[in-house]
């Protein structure tokens, strides 16, 4: 493996290493096994049985049927459809099944489509209903080559603790549109300047699906931003998610990618993405960049 003037490695082949964080990724059992959750006509989630089984129990708004568990028709309004989440929500938190995030989250059948009901971030997962988030690819191009932003998470994040993160990320709340999130986001974690953060241009999507045991199914949708800041911009932790930031060779990110397990699980993804997209990192086959991009 020989580095170039631009510090950055090149592989001629794919790297079982960096195919191994997309397998990780989307390391769950076959939805098959799942049960279908509809607002209505529109099938919004993946219902793992047991809890499938009990939805109709917990809530008279829910019914079983053959095509999977059904939230009542005539609640045909997004507050209507939004109020029997919640009622179904908070019984399950109260239950223990989940940690109530008090952040609402949109509910659509696909990342792109309309909003169907808003609900407790923290119960997307449980019932596999898809999620969508932003990342932030912080670049530096100096004149020994390109640099990237890293954020060291807070230890104390029930997520990922002390592992390394993008510069920015977050998820979408209710209400907001990916780049509204982002500018968001960059204000709160890393004291960017709105003007600057308005500079990041986007990248495209990546997406997996991942049985967490502690979460549920993840269908997670992460919008891609790149940005270009200047050698004399240095980020500052703005809230308590981030600890400090560290300015590091792609070289070397790339490095802690492939050989390591420091840095968050899909932020893996995130970065395979923009290696692939600078060069870094070869994919004759398209393997990984088929990978990459799993949403169902």
């Amino acid at each position: 493996m020989v580095a170039g003037q631009s510090g950055v490695a090149h592989l001629h082949g794919m790297d079982p290493r960096l195919l191994r964080h997309i397998q990780a990724c989307n390391d769950h059992p076959d939805l098959g096994r799942y049960t279908p959750l509809r607002l209505g006509a529109e099938q919004v989630g993946w219902l793992p049985p047991a809890l499938a089984a009990r939805l109709p129990e917990l809530s008279p708004h829910f019914r079983a049927g053959p095509e999977g568990v059904t939230l009542d028709p005539a609640l045909a309004s997004l507050a209507e459809r939004s109020a029997a989440l919640a009622e179904l929500a908070a019984k399950l938190a109260a239950e223990g099944v989940f940690r109530p995030r008090k952040e609402l989250f949109d509910v659509r059948a696909a990342p792109g489509g309309p909003v169907l009901a808003v609900l407790d971030r923290g119960a997307i997962a449980l019932l596999g209903i898809p999620s969508q988030g932003v990342h932030l690819n912080g670049l530096v191009r100096r004149a020994d080559g390109l640099h990237l932003w890293m954020g060291w998470r807070s230890r104390h994040k029930p997520v990922a603790p002390g592992q390394l993160d993008n510069i920015v990320a977050g998820g979408v709340p209710a209400g907001l549109s990916p780049r509204d999130t982002l500018l968001k986001e960059a204000e709160e974690e890393a004291r960017m300047p709105a003007a600057l953060a308005a500079t990041a241009r986007p990248a495209g999507t990546v997406s997996y699906v991942m049985a967490n045991p502690d979460e549920g199914l993840r269908r997670d949708v992460l919008h891609c931003f790149d940005i270009e800041l200047p050698e004399d911009f240095t980020p500052v932790p703005g809230d308590d998610e981030v600890e400090r930031f560290e300015l590091w060779p792609a070289a070397r990110v790339l490095e802690a990618v492939r050989d390591g397990d420091r840095v968050k699980f899909n932020v893996n993804l995130v970065l395979i993405d923009l290696f692939l997209r600078e060069g870094l990192a070869g994919d004759p086959g398209g393997q990984l960049r088929q990978g990459l991009n799993r949403f169902r």
